[in-house]
């Protein structure tokens, strides 16, 4: 829940004992051992709140819903140490401060559009935190490939950092579990729309299938390759295809055990108007053959 840099300097400073021993952050542990931290609660983050439009989905005392579009990056970080959800989200609710992260317990890249969920209080991010770990968690997402899937299917896939390019993720002996479920949900003439719920939440982990399976994403900038206008391509798809220029990926449906209530919650928006647009672009295309 705190990030490296905050866990090595804690070590550093003998806030961390390891079966009642000081340890160094590079010594290593071997599972089994008895961890205890000592040290006080600090405020999260010195992310600075801006005025930020936010699309609201639903909002109660525990949670918030969010609705994030494409080119919204969800954290602070280099090169973006503004601008971001974040920093939105502690303009609208300044007592976000005190949870961490800003409340935002699982993420979406920065040009995936769609929902995700935000805890307003330190109760409700560890009930949330839970069922992620549990993966109690619904989450489907929209995603346009590239090529004629035929069927649906299950990807069982380790991901970890790319050994060479190191911004990148991809499937590696000895990576973090990663499972992502897929079925067609409409095929046309030279690519396919896919609905996909996820199992585990790795980072680029849809992407990074997609890509495993010979069926990357349209507009991805990572995973995706170079541009590819199928042959005898109407003009509108041509046109949809060459402005798109981010993953069709977008985070359709949400759903989760209430903090307060218990009760099972999920919600639903449609697709922006960008991938819209070119899914409507490859109907039409479809149905001009």
């Amino acid at each position: 829940d705190y990030s490296r840099a905050r866990l090595t300097r804690w070590i550093k400073e003998g806030h961390v004992q390891v079966d009642g021993r000081h340890l160094r952050p590079r010594d290593a542990v071997h599972g089994g051992e008895e961890v205890v931290l000592e040290a006080e609660q600090e405020v999260e983050t010195t992310w600075r709140a801006q005025d930020i439009p936010l699309d609201i989905v639903f909002e109660d005392e525990a949670v918030l819903v969010i609705n994030k579009p494409a080119g919204l990056v969800v954290h602070p970080g280099a090169g973006n140490m503004d601008g971001t959800l974040s920093n939105a989200l502690l303009h609208y609710d300044p007592a976000l401060e005190q949870v961490p992260r800003a409340g935002v317990v699982h993420r979406l890249d920065k040009d995936t559009s769609g929902l995700l969920v935000v805890a307003r209080t330190l109760m409700a991010r560890k009930s949330l935190v839970e069922q992620l770990q549990a993966r109690d968690f619904e989450r489907e997402y929209l995603a346009l490939a590239v090529g004629l899937m035929t069927a649906g299917g299950t990807v069982e896939a380790p991901i970890g950092r790319h050994p060479t390019h190191r911004l990148r993720q991809a499937v590696v002996p000895g990576g973090r579990e990663a499972i992502t479920h897929y079925r067609v949900e409409e095929r046309f003439r030279a690519h396919t729309l896919l609905r996909v719920k996820l199992e585990t939440g790795r980072t680029h982990q849809i992407r990074v299938h997609m890509a495993y399976l010979k069926y990357p994403l349209v507009g991805d900038p990572v995973y995706g390759g170079r541009l590819r206008i199928p042959a005898g391509a109407t003009p509108g798809l041509d046109a949809a295809l060459r402005v798109f220029k981010r993953q069709a990926l977008h985070a359709e449906r949400l759903g989760f055990e209430h903090p307060i209530s218990g009760e099972s919650v999920s919600w639903q928006v449609p697709l922006p108007v960008d991938m819209a647009a070119l899914v409507d672009a490859c109907r039409e295309d479809s149905e001009s053959v």
